[in-house]
């Protein structure tokens, strides 16, 4: 990837964050140049959504970009479409509603169920397998980047270097999972009956200032909470890569449909990540349980290939988040849950 240059030292606003985290990289800019046509986000209200959107904006401002998603955030559309984001709301649950839709060249399916998922299933595998049969379907004709997690994958020994694109999608436990394997399948198998190019996007843990494994273990670094080591190791990357990624695989389509790993380079040890925020922050890691030797981890080399390595390196990553939870910054409340291992959300 192409290198951002002058990462800022610290983000002292939430404004200050999100201008960064949208700002086009010429990599990005050059391969949406390939790519024509207008953009469509479904999901667009997540986590994620909202800065892929305006990032996609950024790099190709003549073209319009569509985030669509139920929109209960209050002033989420409003702040989208100031940015210059076209917003549609719409329950995708709703087949008539997606086929209503406008059509677009490039969609990117960001839509899922995952935390409340254990008690909620037919929810889950109705918002994880029903819905992207039904995109899949209506939007054959698209380019479709769709987004999945490296929990679709067994536990792999974390010093094996990770699973692979060609290890076998078998999770290890939970309905979370399972469905995420069933998302895959539906653009697999509508991308083979119709020739629908794509890339399925296994990502795993996109790190923001207001969330994230990063942000998980500083706060309780800094509030003296009990940090559980079971789930030992972890890949992050900075969400402003994983966005950019996500948007230049539009511009490395295969047909049919082929995964893409999505992380940075390292199996982060999070006793080690605890120490370093411990450091950061002056205080004592309060630290419990013990590593198992298998976990959720992916080979990224892919992806190396492909984009190149991430632009911001995890050292830079920990600064920014110790320096942000130092001064009690805004939180989206969201944790991750990365130290989940029977897949119960």
């Amino acid at each position: 990837m192409t290198a951002i240059a002058d990462l800022p030292r610290q983000f002292d606003t939430v404004e200050a964050l999100e201008d960064f985290m949208t700002r086009p990289s010429e990599a990005l800019v050059r391969d949406l140049a390939s790519v024509r046509g207008d953009f469509l986000v479904l999901g667009v209200g997540g986590k994620m959504g909202p800065t892929l959107a305006r990032l996609a904006k950024r790099a190709a401002p003549e073209r319009r970009v569509i985030g669509v998603a139920r929109f209960t955030e209050k002033g989420l559309r409003e702040k989208l479409q100031e940015a210059g984001v076209e917003t549609i709301a719409c329950d995708l649950l709703d087949r008539d509603a997606i086929g209503k839709l406008p059509s677009a060249p490039n969609v990117m399916f960001m839509a899922g169920f995952k935390f409340g998922a254990s008690g909620n299933e037919p929810l889950a595998w109705a918002m994880n397998v029903l819905v992207p049969a039904m995109v899949a379907e209506i939007f054959a004709g698209s380019r479709i980047v769709a987004f999945s997690t490296g929990c679709v994958y067994p536990f792999v020994d974390v010093a094996g270097g990770g699973a692979t694109e060609d290890t076998l999608p078998v999770p290890p436990a939970g309905d979370y999972a399972n469905s995420c394997v069933g998302r895959e399948r539906m653009f697999q198998y509508h991308s083979a009956r119709h020739g629908t190019p794509g890339r399925l996007f296994r990502l795993n843990y996109a790190i923001d200032m207001r969330y994230g494994v990063l942000h998980d273990v500083a706060c309780k670094v800094r509030d003296g909470q009990e940090i559980d080591l079971s789930m030992g190791h972890v890949n992050v990357i900075w969400q402003g890569d994983a966005n950019s990624i996500a948007l230049r695989c539009l511009a490395r389509v295969t047909t049919p449909t082929s995964p893409i790993n999505v992380s940075g380079p390292e199996t982060v040890a999070i006793r080690w990540l605890a120490g370093e925020f411990g450091r950061l922050l002056g205080k004592k890691p309060v630290l419990t349980g013990m590593e198992a030797k298998a976990g959720w981890i992916t080979n990224t080399s892919r992806m190396q290939a492909e984009f190149g390595m991430p632009t911001v390196a995890l050292a830079r990553m920990i600064e920014w988040t110790a320096h942000w939870v130092s001064r009690a910054m805004p939180s989206l409340g969201k944790p991750t849950h990365y130290e989940v291992r029977d897949g119960r959300y």
